[in-house]
């Protein structure tokens, strides 16, 4: 009771409320996505990505050593192939000398104790732009599945830690947790997006990959972002069909959802701030508008409060210098 409680005195000097201090972000909880190109020495900055990039295989070690100096545990790689090796099976995307599979093999030869976590979907590899095998202008789920689970095979085989399945179609993490296990890779994570909504954050990273649907959108195997209680269901779905980490994504505008699945489930949950999220806050910073590095970490411990376990971010670089 007022006067004898008063709320302020924990608050009253900067010491006295780090001390107090609920939530903290630390290097290892950050993945790190990494955009791979073919190509020798590019460092391509992606345009509506300020000060990210796209980068070759010789210039992606000299990235990942950096990152792991700044004691980055984790990277999340994505391939951006070529439109000319695009078809409607992602036929690329099972080359066992694609761009992906020596991506890895790069990375682990040159940091072998970082994780390499991979994307395992077809949107980069389909000529259609969707993250499934195309029929009649309809994505076929059982046929994709089939392809992606050879696809997270052939990740493995390069020396992938984690798998990650972005595609959204039923039944998938069963198919390749079932493809892993029979190829003796018992040991292969898979983190799984159990929980990627239809969202309208996701234009620069589309950019950044050129893996923009050719038609309509992705609204009947992502998730609709008015929903909320389809979310826990889809988790422990895929847990049960042998996911290891559950993502949600995107990051901000979905906390309570996190929080949902912070209460229900007991595997360790992923967040992904996305690249909207990053282009929005790089651009009113530009203007003036905010100040970046204060809002960046309000962000990042807001989901950490909310649950994240680990959080995939384009801002990893810059948080952990802050922290530093």
């Amino acid at each position: 009771m007022y006067p004898l409680k008063r709320n302020r005195r924990l608050r009253s000097k900067k010491s006295l409320r780090n001390l107090v201090r609920e939530t903290t972000i630390h290097p290892h909880d950050f993945i790190v996505p990494l955009f791979l190109v073919e190509g020798k020495n590019i460092k391509d900055e992606i345009p509506s990505m300020p000060n990210y990039y796209r980068f070759s295989l010789d210039n992606i070690s000299k990235e990942v050593k950096q990152l792991w100096s700044l004691g980055v545990q984790a990277v999340l790689l994505f391939a951006k192939v070529p439109e000319s090796l695009k078809d409607n099976y992602g036929t690329e995307a099972l080359n066992n000398a694609g761009l992906m599979q020596r991506g890895i093999k790069e990375i682990k030869d040159c940091v072998t104790e970082i994780t390499i976590m991979t994307d395992v979907a077809l949107d980069p590899y389909s000529n259609f732009g969707h993250d499934g095998v195309v029929e009649n202008n309809e994505i076929i789920n059982d046929k994709t599945n089939e392809i992606l689970s050879r696809m997270a095979l052939s990740h493995a085989e390069a020396g992938a830690d984690v798998v990650a399945p972005s595609d959204m179609m039923d039944g998938r993490v069963l198919s390749i947790r079932n493809t892993l296990e029979k190829n003796g890779f018992h040991h292969t994570g898979i983190m799984s997006y159990a929980v990627k909504y239809a969202s309208n954050f996701y234009g620069p990273f589309r950019d950044a990959l050129e893996s923009k649907p050719g038609f309509g959108d992705k609204e009947t195997y992502q998730m609709d972002f008015a929903n909320k209680f389809d979310s826990v269901s889809e988790a422990k779905a895929d847990i049960e069909e042998g996911a290891d980490i559950i993502m949600v994504k995107p990051g901000i505008s979905y906390l309570d959802i996190l929080r949902d699945l912070k209460n229900s489930i007991n595997s360790p949950i992923a967040i992904y701030q996305v690249s909207g999220e990053y282009s929005m806050l790089k651009a009113a910073a530009q203007k003036g508008w905010l100040d970046h590095d204060k809002v960046m970490l309000e962000q990042l411990i807001s989901m950490k409060r909310a649950g994240a376990t680990m959080i995939a971010s384009y801002f990893a670089k810059d948080a952990i210098k802050l922290l530093s």
